[in-house]
């Protein structure tokens, strides 16, 4: 005599508002969440409305009783409206601050929506980062292509017309166009590199390595480049550490650290590279003696063309400044971390890695 009367008028009551909340799908949050209040509290009162006028409650008591039920509904609704116009304010601010340009997360608004506005505010700044990165990549590679470029222009415009004749310049320039040529493939190749590791496109084939090997075969690699700078290179291997790794993507990433420290490092001084566990992880280090890094520049040091120098003129011999970005993408793809930090006469890179089982 109850339960089946109210559940009835509370699921015709549901059903209306269902329907009501479908039609209703694409307005404002606001207007859903008033309509949700709404039908809760019709859908009680009219449980109670139900088993009233079936009881025995007549007269007076009855008028009583539905004015009683009737304000109660009055006041719910009344908070519906409130609640509603909250959220749709709040709503409405937050839409306003998103097309407000640069975005600012507002503050005050419901915790969903501070955390989305939060969310928001940190990826519109990494956005501006890496658009600001995006130029600064663009300035520096189309300075480094336009300078080799005009130099084996004239080059090949003084061996086309017959300026130079005699065998040791033409000799020199054909030299010198090789390398300039060799350069900008290098930096070609570095670019590739460096989209694919944006793009989310790197592969790897991962294998169990030994980090021995692994340094080995990079000093060997590295040892021309070291002999023609008057550069010593060490290796003070620890204990056996297997990982599990892309020997040739992380071969590349510890050789742009090694030729980076080569590079950096005077004549007649040590490079040395270690391996150790540490902290659970398999630990690859390179120091150099450069002299150490500015502190406010050791955050910008993995930076797409950061070289460390205002100059945008390459130093002789170095790169696009892109070898240390790609070093950091292949690491942390391999679920690693790369840092830096000043050490003695100059700065240490060091790469942590799971340990291999």
């Amino acid at each position: 005599m109850i339960v089946l009367p109210a559940l009835l008028s509370g699921l015709v009551v549901a059903f209306i508002g269902l329907l009501a909340m479908w039609l209703l799908r694409t307005r404002s949050i606001g207007v859903m969440l008033a309509l949700a209040v709404v039908v809760a509290v019709a859908a009680t009162l009219a449980g109670v409305i139900v088993i009233i006028l079936k009881m025995i409650i007549g007269g007076e008591a009855q008028d009583v009783v539905l004015m009683v039920v009737a304000v109660g509904g009055l006041v719910g609704l009344g908070v519906a409206f409130v609640l509603a116009r909250r959220v749709l304010m709040e709503s409405r601010r937050f839409v306003d601050a998103i097309r407000s340009m640069p975005f600012t997360a507002p503050h005050g608004l419901p915790a969903e929506l501070q955390t989305i506005a939060n969310a928001l505010e940190e990826s519109y700044a990494r956005e501006q980062a890496l658009e600001g990165a995006r130029r600064e990549l663009v300035a520096w590679v189309s300075h480094d292509l336009r300078t080799p470029l005009a130099g084996m222009r004239a080059m090949v415009e003084a061996l086309q017309d017959g300026v130079v004749s005699d065998r040791a310049t033409v000799g020199r320039y054909h030299a010198q166009i090789k390398l300039e040529v060799e350069r900008l493939s290098g930096m070609v190749d570095d670019l590739f590199e460096l989209s694919r590791i944006h793009a989310g496109a790197l592969r790897l084939s991962t294998a169990r390595v030994g980090l021995a090997d692994l340094v080995a075969d990079t000093l060997a690699g590295a040892e021309p480049l070291a002999r023609a700078k008057g550069v010593r290179l060490a290796f003070e291997p620890g204990e056996v550490v297997p990982v599990e790794a892309d020997p040739g993507a992380l071969g590349r990433a510890l050789g742009n650290l090694v030729v980076n420290a080569i590079r950096h490092t005077p004549s007649d001084h040590t490079v040395v590279l270690r391996a150790a566990v540490t902290d659970g992880m398999a630990c690859l280090s390179v120091a150099d003696a450069c002299g150490g890094i500015p502190a406010d520049d050791l955050s910008r040091v993995f930076d797409v063309a950061f070289r460390g120098e205002a100059a945008r003129t390459p130093i002789a011999g170095g790169g696009a400044g892109l070898g240390l970005a790609i070093a950091q993408g292949i690491v942390e793809a391999h679920d690693g971390v790369i840092d830096v930090v000043n050490d003695g006469p100059g700065c240490r890179f060091e790469i942590r890695l799971p340990l291999g089982h």
